[in-house]
């Protein structure tokens, strides 16, 4: 059974941090990339930060360089999302996204996996 779990999440004060883990297990996971994206009150789903399958590049939307870093660890199936300097406006539920493609009679298909996400919410 394909699984993806986010968790530490929770509630933290301006200028604080946390770290996400996004937990995978039931797919080979070393083959997908890894996204972090979030939902905040009434906004659209956005993407926060990408790293490949090896774990060799990475990205981040503008709003978070320098305060957030995604890591990985294959070894144990899990992500991490490492936020510093929390904002208010960062405050969503946080999804961990992980993603590849296949060869299927040769066409290109795509292969997405979604965890369920964790609230973070920084409040003073």
């Amino acid at each position: 059974q394909v699984k993806l779990v986010e968790s530490g999440g929770g509630l933290v004060q301006p200028g604080g941090s946390l770290r996400l883990s996004c937990a995978a297990s039931g797919f080979s996971f070393s083959n997908y990339a890894v996204n972090w994206y979030r939902q905040g009150p009434g906004k659209e789903r956005e993407l926060v930060a990408g790293i490949t399958s090896t774990g060799d590049s990475t990205n981040y939307t503008d709003s978070v360089k320098g305060r957030f870093t995604i890591s990985r660890d294959n070894a144990k199936n899990t992500v991490y999302l490492q936020m510093n300097s929390l904002k208010p406006e960062d405050t969503a539920v946080y999804y961990c996204n992980a993603n590849t493609v296949v060869r299927v009679l040769g066409r290109i298909l795509p292969v997405d996996y979604w965890g369920q996400g964790t609230q973070v919410t920084v409040s003073s």
